[in-house]
């Protein structure tokens, strides 16, 4: 199995296409949590994702016991809550998350949704955070087409480095105009939630019929087709949480899955693009 690597944003390192994600995953059982992350790295799942927000720094602290001893091999991410992310506010979120996780740096460190302080002042914390050496590189999370470009115009070409936003298949509204106006900015789409929070399509729904008789065509899962048909466009990434290592090995399975042009038009036409 390999797992297919992509430019992470205009001039960014190459990533995973497919990594992990965390929310709710102060949830889960702590062991079982940390074994699936680790046989996620394994797998060449080593784009995580986090935030302060999930667990309240809870989970930030469960994925510095399963990053103990490869932190190098991990691109790693969180997120400043947009009530923090003032430039003192940003600074202080940013130490509390590297002191939490038990590294000195993060890859790509993003602001959780637009707020009530100045993009201004969080972008001047991230540039101070980065040349600090603290941070790696920034970006942004649920931001519209309007605020991707207001956010691009403020920072310059090339230096925001993703935006991460819900995508799956019984929401695709980003294909309408943000993944491309994305793509010409040189910014990264990184896809939360691909499994919709766990409302996947039934199996006898159009869509689960679909996205069954590919899967059994191709010996897989469901939820790798699924996953493989949300990476189609390129500069796209999903970040899908798996708290147990079989649901983990499942999506590792679409990172060198390739879905046929008439596989991507059944399951395109069984989903409803909103």
């Amino acid at each position: 199995m390999r797992m297919e690597s992509r430019r992470f944003g205009q001039g960014g390192p190459d990533v995973p296409v497919i990594g992990q994600g965390t929310w709710k995953m102060e949830r889960d059982a702590p062991a079982e949590a940390v074994a699936a992350l680790r046989r996620g790295l394994e797998l060449g799942l080593t784009h995580v994702d986090t935030a302060e927000m999930y667990g309240m720094g809870e989970v930030e602290e469960l994925l510095a016991k399963a990053l103990e001893g490869r932190r190098d091999q991990v691109f790693l991410v969180s997120k400043v809550l947009p009530q923090n992310a003032s430039f003192a506010g940003t600074v202080k979120s940013c130490e509390s998350s590297l002191r939490r996780l038990g590294t000195d740096r993060l890859d790509c460190y993003l602001l959780h949704w637009p707020g009530p302080h100045p993009f201004g002042e969080t972008l001047r914390a991230f540039q101070q955070l980065q040349q600090e050496g603290k941070i790696r590189s920034y970006g942004v999370s649920n931001f519209s087409v309007e605020e991707m470009e207001d956010a691009v115009g403020l920072a310059g070409p090339g230096k925001i480095a993703c935006n991460q936003v819900l995508y799956h298949l019984q929401d695709r509204e980003i294909e309408q105009a943000l993944v491309a106006r994305c793509q010409a900015l040189g910014v990264a789409v990184v896809g939360y939630s691909p499994f919709a929070g766990g409302d996947f399509p039934s199996p006898g729904s159009a869509g689960g019929k679909a996205l069954k008789a590919v899967a059994k065509e191709r010996g897989v899962t469901p939820y790798a087709v699924a996953l493989r048909f949300l990476l189609r466009d390129e500069g796209t990434f999903v970040i899908p949480k798996a708290s147990s290592v079989k649901h983990v090995e499942e999506n590792a399975a679409a990172g060198d899955l390739r879905l046929s042009a008439e596989e991507l038009e059944k399951i395109d036409a069984a989903f409803s693009r909103g």
